[in-house]
């Protein structure tokens, strides 16, 4: 008996979608836009991901709304700093979604500051002395090179979690790293005469950017960590830079401009915004147009 042209586009169709494996992305919550990025260049078209937070927040601190706990349910890979950044909301926001595949220790769980050289590791904690992380500094995502080694890491993990595509991560980690290790010699070569550069920073989350270029920290805008700068502060840190000159005066994006700008003024130095991560400027769209828009403020800063 012949089926009549309709029916048998229907059975055809849904023959081929029994036989076809379902192509299910890795589904990833990043805490930090760096880490969206970064599971972006290794996960291609296999990985759904979206970020928790934006460049222009305070990634210390994040509101747990709805959907954002709608997003974490449904995560299979949870890429976050650690090192205390996320403390203040990350515990909250997993409790609340009652995902155990990213609960604490489980392998849908990826901290990537662990994996890296830390930072001012306080010698001991002291809460008067304001907001330090006992674990180090987390701002971790400003040197190339710690980049490198959380995609290492990431790469086999999501390898770990989507056997099925483990062979296609680690292809396109190798041409990752093969681009990211070239790039970071341009980036290194271009930065070369910031070597030694004097600058004030708003907060304590450039260490590892001055590390990487050999630049310099002499003074900061907030007296301690996440205190807001007062008008006797600034003004003793004017009259610091008078005996101990700075070239510039660097904040984040998401950070208030008010004060730097009033060092900026009064010092007759620059007063630079970085993007501190991907999206914190027009320039800044991926990694490597990150680090391309950073090092060439700094630059133009110097001149």
């Amino acid at each position: 008996m012949k089926l009549p042209a309709p029916i048998t586009a229907a059975l055809v169709s849904s023959a081929f979608l029994w036989a076809a494996p379902a192509s299910a992305a890795l589904n990833v919550l990043a805490c930090e836009p760096e880490w969206e990025a970064l599971v972006k260049e290794l996960g291609g078209d296999k990985v759904k991901v979206s970020s928790a937070t934006t460049a222009l927040q305070d990634p210390h601190r994040v509101e747990a709304r709805p959907s954002l706990i709608a997003r974490t349910r449904n995560a299979n890979l949870l890429v976050c700093t650690g090192l205390e950044l996320e403390v203040g909301w990350l515990p909250v926001l997993i409790q609340q979604s009652g995902n155990s595949k990213i609960a604490d220790g489980q392998p849908g769980q990826f901290l990537a500051g662990p994996l890296v050289p830390r930072l001012d590791v306080p010698s001991k904690l002291d809460r008067a002395e304001g907001d330090v992380h006992a674990a180090g500094n987390p701002h971790i995502q400003q040197n190339p090179r710690n980049i490198a080694l959380v995609a290492t890491a990431l790469a086999k993990r999501m390898g770990e979690l989507d056997a099925a595509n483990a062979a296609y991560y680690d292809a396109r980690y190798k041409d990752f790293a093969a681009r990211w290790t070239a790039a970071t010699t341009k980036w290194e070569q271009q930065a070369a005469p910031l070597k030694g550069v004097p600058l004030v920073e708003h907060h304590k989350n450039m260490e590892y950017l001055m590390g990487w270029l050999g630049m310099r920290q002499v003074g900061t805008l907030e007296p301690k960590p996440g205190v807001e700068p007062s008008a006797a502060h600034l003004n003793g840190l004017l009259a610091q830079l008078q005996k101990q000159p700075a070239k510039m005066v660097v904040r984040a994006a998401y950070q208030d401009g008010r004060a730097s700008q009033w060092l900026s003024e009064h010092a007759k130095i620059p007063a630079v915004v970085l993007p501190f991560t991907v999206g914190g400027d027009d320039k800044s769209r991926d990694l490597f147009s990150f680090f391309d828009s950073t090092v060439q403020k700094l630059l133009e800063a110097n001149k």
